[in-house]
C-alpha cells in the first residue's frame, strides 16, 4: 500500500516537471515566432492546440494578434476589388412592325348568286363575286371563308345540305380566279342563323313569303390577309 502511494507521488512529480518544461519551451518558442504572438506554441514554433483543435491564448492576447489558423473570424480579410462593370450591350434595333391583318367582310344575298332552291351560280352571282374579288385584290389572302345559309322552307337536313353546296359553288368560282384551294374554307349553317325576325314573313310558302325571306338565303364571304 505504501509502495503504491510513493509510486503515484513520483508520477505526479514527473508530470509537473514535464509541464514546466513544456511551458518554458513554449514561451521560448513564442518569442522566436512573433507572428504567433498571443498564442501558446511548442518547441517547434507550432501553436499548441487542445484535443478539440482549439488554440491556447496567452495572457496578453488581443484580437489584434489573431491569426487565421486559430481565429479566422477575427482576421481582417483583404477587400476584394470591385468587379469591372459589364460591357453595355447596344440596344437591339427593333424590326419594323409586321403589317396588321386587314379583314374585309362582304355579305351577298343568295338570290343574287343563285335561283331559289338552287346551288348553281347565276350570271348576276358571278358578277357579284367578280366585284368582291376586285375589292380584295390588294390583300394577300391568308384565309377566305364562305358560309352558306338557307331560309326556313324545307327540312333541316335538306337546308343544311343546300347551304353547304352554295358555299362550295362560291369556293369553286374563287379558285378559278387563282386563289389556292387550301386558302378557302367553306361551311354551311342551314337555316340556323336567319336574318329575318321571328314575326316577319309569316304564312305558308308563296312568292310573297319567299321574297320576304330573301335575306336568309345568303352566302357570307370574308377574306382575312395582309395588305400588299
Amino acid at each position: 500500500m505504501t509502495y503504491a502511494l510513493n509510486k503515484k507521488q513520483m508520477a505526479v512529480a514527473i508530470s509537473c516537471v514535464l509541464a514546466l518544461g513544456l511551458t518554458a519551451g513554449a514561451a521560448s518558442a513564442q518569442s522566436n515566432n512573433p507572428t504567433k504572438e498571443g498564442y501558446l506554441v511548442d518547441t517547434r514554433g507550432e501553436v499548441v492546440k487542445s484535443g478539440y483543435g482549439l488554440c491556447w491564448h496567452t495572457g496578453y492576447w488581443t484580437p489584434a494578434l489573431a491569426i487565421e489558423e486559430c481565429d479566422p473570424d477575427l482576421v481582417k480579410k483583404p477587400v476584394a476589388a470591385a468587379p469591372a462593370p459589364a460591357p453595355q450591350k447596344l440596344a437591339a434595333v427593333a424590326p419594323p412592325p409586321a403589317p396588321k391583318p386587314a379583314a374585309d367582310r362582304v355579305k351577298l344575298n343568295a338570290d343574287a348568286l343563285f335561283d331559289f332552291d338552287k346551288a348553281v351560280l347565276r350570271p348576276a352571282g358571278r358578277d357579284a363575286l367578280d366585284d368582291f374579288y376586285n375589292k380584295t385584290r390588294d390583300i394577300n389572302p391568308e384565309v377566305i371563308t364562305a358560309v352558306g345559309h338557307a331560309d326556313r322552307f324545307g327540312s333541316d337536313k335538306y337546308n343544311q345540305n343546300l347551304s353547304e353546296r352554295r358555299a362550295m359553288a362560291v369556293k369553286t368560282y374563287l379558285m378559278g380566279k387563282g386563289i389556292a384551294d387550301n386558302r378557302i374554307y367553306t361551311e354551311g349553317k342551314g337555316e340556323m342563323q336567319p336574318v329575318t325576325k321571328a314575326d316577319e314573313c309569316k304564312g305558308p310558302k308563296s312568292a310573297k313569303v319567299i321574297a320576304c325571306l330573301q335575306p336568309d338565303r345568303r352566302v357570307e364571304i370574308e377574306v382575312i390577309g395582309t395588305r400588299k
